[in-house]
């Protein structure tokens, strides 16, 4: 005969109040079931599997944006290729004209990807003071 398992008393994970989890639930249940910790608990997990698979998404974004793009090229720029997400500010029109609209989306989706690697080892790079720590600056003082 099986024993009936026993669910006890356990802190949110969002807001650390107490709650008695759901008896069919037992160990999946993580929040006490309002709302906002049901939403955050939420975002928290999709950041996290999306952050595990960025590869995918990278894969996935410039196929997509490719497939917008008409596969006829015309000599005459009637409608621009679909924009990314960070102005790059490049006169898009002209540069379509010339290369296509295929390639405008390529150019913006690399050109997006060094800016975001730039960012990245900007962030790690350290802080270097130039002078003397232990002084305060000129000015600081009045007498």
């Amino acid at each position: 005969m099986k024993m009936p398992c026993k669910v006890r008393k356990r802190p949110c994970r969002i807001c650390g109040r107490w709650y008695m989890p759901a008896p069919r639930s037992r160990e999946q249940q993580k929040t006490c079931g309002q709302a906002e910790c049901r939403r955050e608990w939420h975002r928290k997990k999709c950041a996290e599997w999306n952050a595990g698979h960025r590869a995918q998404f990278k894969a996935i974004y410039l196929g997509k944006k490719l497939a917008k793009c008409r596969d006829e090229e015309s000599p005459l720029v009637t409608e621009l290729a679909p924009a990314g997400r960070i102005k790059l500010q490049l006169p898009r029109r002209e540069v379509q004209e010339v290369t296509g609209a295929k390639l405008l989306v390529i150019i913006e989706y690399l050109a997006q990807l060094l800016l975001r690697r730039f960012q990245e080892v900007k962030l790690l790079q350290p802080i270097e003071k130039k002078g003397r720590n232990d002084q305060l600056p000129p000015g600081a003082f009045s007498r």
